[in-house]
């Protein structure tokens, strides 16, 4: 069973993330998704306002049919030596230090690493700024 694992915070939970996990499936037999949990999102974005508690974002994840399997982290290059997965996705997007080290570690481990671009017109700063406007 090849398994493919991705990451992210998904706060409002939108049809680019679905078609994240749907095109991540595509890689592979069985989708692992990591959920960045608040206090380390907070730390690294100070800026940013969750709409969506941790357990709320975790809950929605789940209940998408192409995820097998939801876990929680807090930092990138910890969480991939502690998940057992064969295929990384990542966003064109996820391009921070520790992701870099994250997709080298991967590499090294012979695990394959695939890049996805973004779903063109969708992603939760733009779904807020359009809920301000209104």
């Amino acid at each position: 069973m090849k398994k493919v694992f991705t990451v992210g915070v998904f706060d409002l939970l939108h049809f680019g993330h679905v078609e994240l996990f749907r095109r991540a499936k595509q890689y592979g037999d069985y989708l692992i998704v990591a959920v960045q949990d608040d206090e380390t999102v907070l730390k690294y974005k100070p800026e940013a306002k969750l709409v969506c508690p941790i357990t709320d974002r975790v809950y929605m994840v789940d209940a998408i049919k192409y995820v097998d399997q939801v876990v929680i982290y807090k930092d990138i290059d910890a969480i991939v030596r502690q998940v057992d997965f064969d295929v990384f996705v990542v966003g064109e997007d996820q391009t921070h230090d520790g992701f870099v080290l994250a997709k080298e570690y991967c590499r090294k481990q012979g695990r394959e690493v695939v890049v996805l671009p973004r779903t063109e017109g969708i992603s939760s700063s733009i779904l807020k700024n359009l809920i301000k406007q209104k």
